[in-house]
C-alpha cells in the first residue's frame, strides 16, 4: 500500500477549495462576532466522559479513542464541539446571565454521517446559554439564516420540529425506557409498520386509546402549516403539546420572510437523547441532506454539574463550501528578485498591506504558473509599474 494514500472518507483540501472554505469561515465568524458571540477554542482531545456528557449513547460510537500516556485514562478525539462549549459555559466562564459562544474547527468521526460526507467535518457553530424563552430559539435560527446568506446560500428551506411532542406522550403515559427507545427508533426511521405493531401489541396494555392514536399519527404530521392545524385538532388533549405547537407557529411566522419555505415534522427526533425543545434543520435545493442542524438542549450542562438553558446550531463548512459559487480565487502580482532595490521593496510592502498577493520570483525559478500571476512589476522610465504578465 502506498504510504501517501489517505484513509477512506479522509481527504486533503487543496488551495482553491481551502480558499473558499476559509473565506466563508471569515464571513460567518464576522457575522457571529457582531451579534455578540464570543469565540472559544476547545481542545482536540478530552477525556471520553467529558465528550460524551449529555450527548446520548450514539456519540460513543462516533468518537476515536486513545489511551492517555500520562494518566492511563481513555481520551477521545472530539466528534462534536457542543458538549465542549457547554463545559466551558458551565465551569470556566461560570456566568449567571446570558452567554453567547461560537467555535470553528475540525472534528473527527469514526464513520461518516452520510455516504457523501467526510469523516473530518469542519464544524462551525453558535450556542446561547442562560435563556429558556422562545426569543433565544428565534435568535439562533435567525442567526443561522444570516450565516447561510453571507455564505452565498440564498435558497433555504427550514424544517421545524419539537421534541416535547413525542416526549410528553411517552412520559405522561409512564412508558418504560426500553419501550420508549423502541418507539423512538421506529419513529426516527419512519417505520410505520413497526410502530403500529409496538403500539397495538406490546404497549397496548400500557397506553390508553388517545395516546395510541397520537403515536400512530406522528409520522403523518409532516408538511406545511396545515400540519399544525391538524395537530391541534388531534392532539388537543395534551397541554405540553399545545404549548410546543404555539412555539412552532410563533417561530414560523417570524421567519417566514427570510426563507423560501417552512415545513414541520413532529416525528423528527434527531438528537432526542439530548434535545429538550424545538429542533430545526436547514435545507437547500443543491443538497440532498441538511446543511445545518440545531435545537434546544437545556439539560446538557447537567452532566457538568450546572444545567443551563441552551440552544444553538452547527454546520459543516466543507459541505457548505461545495454549495456556493465562490470562484474568485485571487491572482498574484509577480515581482522580480531585486532585494537591493529599496523602491521595489517599499512598493511590494505597500501592495501587500493593501491586500494584494505579491510573489517574488526566486532566481532560476518560474513562479508564473505556480502562483497564478496575471500581473507583474516592470521598471519603466525608472519607476515600477504593475503591468499584465508578458507572454
Amino acid at each position: 500500500m502506498r504510504n501517501w494514500l489517505l484513509p477512506e472518507y479522509i481527504e486533503d483540501v487543496l488551495p482553491r477549495d481551502a480558499y473558499r472554505i476559509e473565506k466563508i469561515r471569515r464571513l460567518i465568524m464576522d457575522m457571529l462576532f457582531v451579534h455578540g458571540y464570543q469565540l472559544v477554542m476547545p481542545p482536540l482531545l478530552e477525556y471520553v466522559e467529558s465528550l460524551l456528557a449529555g450527548s446520548g449513547s450514539g456519540m460513543n460510537l462516533r468518537i476515536f479513542k486513545v489511551v492517555d500516556q500520562l494518566s492511563g485514562r481513555m481520551m477521545g478525539i472530539r466528534a462534536d464541539m457542543t458538549p465542549q462549549a457547554a463545559r466551558i459555559d458551565a465551569h470556566l466562564l461560570n456566568a449567571n446571565g446570558v452567554t453567547r459562544l461560537c467555535y470553528a474547527s475540525s472534528i473527527v468521526h469514526t464513520v461518516p454521517d452520510e455516504i457523501t460526507r467526510t469523516r473530518e467535518p469542519f464544524q462551525v457553530g453558535a450556542e446561547l446559554y442562560g435563556h429558556s424563552g422562545i426569543e433565544s430559539d428565534l435568535e439562533i435560527q435567525r442567526l443561522l439564516l444570516e450565516c447561510l446568506s453571507v455564505s452565498g446560500i440564498q435558497s433555504v428551506c427550514l424544517d421545524l420540529g419539537h421534541i416535547r411532542v413525542f416526549r410528553s406522550l411517552v412520559h405522561d403515559s409512564g412508558i418504560k425506557p426500553e419501550f420508549e427507545m423502541e418507539l423512538y427508533a421506529a419513529l426516527w426511521a419512519k417505520d410505520t409498520s413497526t410502530l403500529r405493531e409496538l403500539v397495538n401489541t406490546g404497549l397496548s396494555k400500557r397506553l390508553d386509546k388517545t395516546v395510541r392514536e397520537a403515536l400512530l399519527l406522528l409520522p403523518e404530521l409532516y408538511g406545511d402549516e396545515t400540519i399544525l392545524v391538524r395537530a391541534r385538532k388531534t392532539l388537543s388533549g395534551f397541554p405540553d403539546i399545545s404549548e410546543a405547537l404555539d412555539q412552532l407557529e410563533h417561530v414560523a411566522q417570524a421567519l417566514k420572510p427570510y426563507v423560501d419555505r417552512i415545513t414541520f415534522d413532529l416525528a423528527d427526533l434527531r438528537g432526542y437523547h439530548y434535545h429538550t425543545g424545538m429542533v430545526f434543520a436547514a435545507y437547500t435545493r443543491e443538497s440532498p441532506v441538511a446543511i445545518a442542524l440545531g435545537g434546544r438542549y437545556d439539560e446538557i450542562g447537567k452532566s457538568f454539574g450546572r444545567a443551563r438553558p441552551a440552544t444553538g446550531f452547527s454546520l459543516d463548512l466543507k459541505q457548505l463550501s461545495r454549495l456556493t459559487d465562490i470562484n474568485d480565487y485571487p491572482r498574484a502580482i509577480l515581482a522580480p528578485w531585486k532585494p537591493q532595490d529599496d523602491n521595489l521593496t517599499a512598493l511590494i510592502g505597500q501592495l501587500r498591506a493593501e491586500g494584494h498577493i505579491v510573489v517574488t520570483e526566486l532566481p532560476g525559478a518560474n513562479s508564473r504558473e505556480i502562483a497564478g500571476c496575471d500581473r507583474e512589476l516592470v521598471l519603466q522610465n525608472g519607476e515600477w509599474k504593475i503591468c499584465p504578465v508578458s507572454g
